[in-house]
C-alpha cells in the first residue's frame, strides 16, 4: 500500500477522533457553564436581588445579606463533592453528570421563578437560600466528575482537553455579562427590578433540558471501567491523600479569589468607582471573552512546558502587579480605566487558571479521582471564592478603603505560590 493511501484512510479515523472530542468537550462544558452562569447572574444582580428578597431600611446592610446568602450556599459545595465525587468514582462519571445538572436546573428555576418579600413575605429569602444551597450541592460533583471524564476520555492531552472547564466559565461570564450590559442599559430601575432581572435566570433554565438530554448520551470513560474500585473513595481520600487534597486547595486559592472579585466588579464600579451599572457589565463581558479564549491556548501549552512553570510565573507577575492596577482604576475611574485594570486581571488569571483541572486530575489515582477534584475544588471555592465577594464588601465597609480588594488578593497569590513550591518539592509535581 502506497505511503499516499495510507494517508488518505488515516484521515476519517482522524476525523472522526476530533469529533468524539468535540462532543466530549460540548457535553462535559454545557453543565459546568450552566453552573457558572447561574452563578455570576447571581452576583451581577445582586444590587437588584437585594432590594427584592432581602429588604432593610440600609442599603449596605441588604447587600450583605444577598451576598452572604451567595457565600453561605458554598457550604454545601464541599458536602456535594463528597457525595456526588464518590459517587461518580463508585458508579461511573456519566451518572454523576446526568444528575448535577438536573439538579442545577431545578434551583436555577426556584430563582427564576421566586415571588419576592412583598409578595410572600419572609418565605422568599428562605426559599432563595435554599435554591442557593441546591445549586452548591450540584454544582460540588460537577468539576470533578466532568474534569474526569474529560482526561479520562484523553490521557495524553490533559490540559487541553480539561482547559474546556474553564474556557466554558469564560463563555458563562460573557453571557451572563451581555444580559447585565443589555438590562441595565435598556430598561428602567423599575423595569429591572420588576421583571427584568428574570430574563437571565430564565435562559440558564432553558440551558438545564438541553445539557441533560446530551449527557444521557455519553459513553463511559474506558479508563474508569478498567479501574479497579474501592469501596469508599471518601475513606481511601481521607486516610492516603491529605497531602495530595491541600495541594489541590492550596492552588486555587490566587485564581478563586480573582474569579469571584470579578464576579463582584460589577457591584464595585458602581458603588465604588460612581460608574454606570453597564460600566461593570461591559468589563466583565470583555474578561469572559478573554478566558473563553485563552484558556484552551494555555492548556495546550502546559501539555509541553509543564502546569507549576507556568503557574508559578503567571502568580508572580498577579503578585506585583494587581495591588497597582487597583490604585489606577480608583485614581482615574472612568470605563478605560476599569476595562484596562479588569483585562489585565483576566489575563493573569486565565493564564494561572487553565492548567489547574490537569494539575488536580495528576494528584489523584482514577479509584478516588472524582472525589479528590471535588472535595479539593469545592473546598477552595467555598473558603476563599464564595465569601470573597462578602469579604470584599466588608473589608471596604469597616476599612473605607476601595484598594483593599487590592491586599486580598496580593494574600491569595501568596497563599498559592506558597502550595506550588511545596507540590514540586514534596510530591515532584511538575
Amino acid at each position: 500500500m502506497s505511503t499516499e493511501s495510507v494517508t488518505l484512510s488515516a484521515r476519517p479515523q482522524e476525523q472522526a477522533t476530533q469529533k468524539k472530542i468535540a462532543r466530549l468537550i460540548v457535553a462535559t462544558s454545557v453543565g459546568n457553564a450552566l453552573e457558572f452562569y447561574d452563578l455570576v447572574v447571581y452576583g451581577y444582580f445582586a444590587g437588584t436581588l437585594s432590594k427584592l428578597f432581602f429588604p432593610t431600611h440600609d442599603h449596605t446592610v441588604s447587600l450583605l445579606l444577598t451576598l452572604g446568602t451567595f457565600a453561605l450556599s458554598y457550604l454545601a459545595r464541599p458536602v456535594g463533592a463528597l457525595v456526588l465525587g464518590s459517587y461518580s468514582d463508585r458508579h461511573g462519571r456519566k451518572a454523576s453528570l446526568t444528575l448535577s445538572i438536573a439538579m442545577m436546573t431545578v434551583g436555577t428555576a426556584m430563582v427564576a421563578l421566586m415571588p419576592s418579600y412583598a409578595t410572600i413575605g419572609l418565605a422568599a429569602p428562605v426559599l432563595i437560600f435554599v435554591s442557593r444551597l441546591m445549586q452548591g450541592f450540584s454544582a460540588g460533583g460537577e468539576f470533578g466528575s466532568s474534569t474526569a471524564f474529560l482526561v479520562e476520555h484523553a490521557p495524553e492531552r490533559r490540559g487541553f482537553m480539561s482547559s474546556w472547564q474553564f474556557s466554558s466559565q469564560g463563555a458563562s461570564t460573557l453571557l451572563a455579562s451581555l444580559f447585565g450590559a443589555v438590562l441595565t442599559s435598556t430598561l428602567t430601575p423599575a423595569q429591572l427590578e420588576g421583571w427584568g432581572w428574570r430574563i437571565p435566570f430564565l435562559f440558564g433554565v432553558l440551558i438545564g433540558p438541553i445539557g441533560l438530554y446530551i449527557r444521557r448520551r455519553m459513553d463511559e470513560t474506558p479508563e474508569f471501567e478498567q479501574a479497579e474500585k474501592v469501596a469508599s473513595p471518601v475513606r481511601e481520600l481521607l486516610a492516603t491523600q491529605k497531602e495530595r487534597l491541600l495541594v489541590s486547595i492550596g492552588s486555587l486559592v490566587l485564581t478563586t479569589t480573582a474569579n469571584y472579585m470579578l464576579l463582584y466588579m460589577p457591584t464595585y464600579a458602581a458603588r465604588q468607582l460612581g460608574l454606570a451599572p453597564s460600566s461593570g457589565f461591559i468589563a466583565t463581558l470583555t474578561a469572559g471573552f478573554i478566558m473563553m479564549v485563552l484558556v484552551p491556548v494555555v492548556g495546550h501549552l502546559s501539555d509541553k512546558y509543564g502546569r507549576t512553570r507556568i503557574m508559578l510565573v503567571t502568580g508572580v507577575i498577579f503578585f506585583l502587579t494587581v495591588y497597582p492596577a487597583f490604585m489606577f482604576m480608583n485614581a482615574h475611574p472612568s470605563l478605560p480605566t476599569l476595562l484596562a485594570a479588569v483585562i489585565w486581571v483576566a489575563l493573569l488569571k486565565a493564564t494561572y487558571f487553565a492548567p489547574i483541572p490537569a494539575l488536580m486530575s495528576e494528584l489523584f489515582p482514577t479509584a478516588t479521582r472524582t472525589t479528590g477534584m471535588a472535595f479539593g475544588y469545592n473546598i477552595g471555592t467555598t473558603v476563599f471564592g464564595g465569601f470573597t465577594p462578602l469579604a470584599v464588601a466588608s473589608l471596604i465597609a469597616v476599612t473605607h478603603n476601595n484598594l483593599a480588594p487590592g491586599l486580598y488578593l496580593m494574600i491569595a497569590a501568596v497563599v498559592s505560590l506558597f502550595t506550588l513550591v511545596w507540590a514540586r518539592k514534596r510530591l515532584d509535581v511538575r
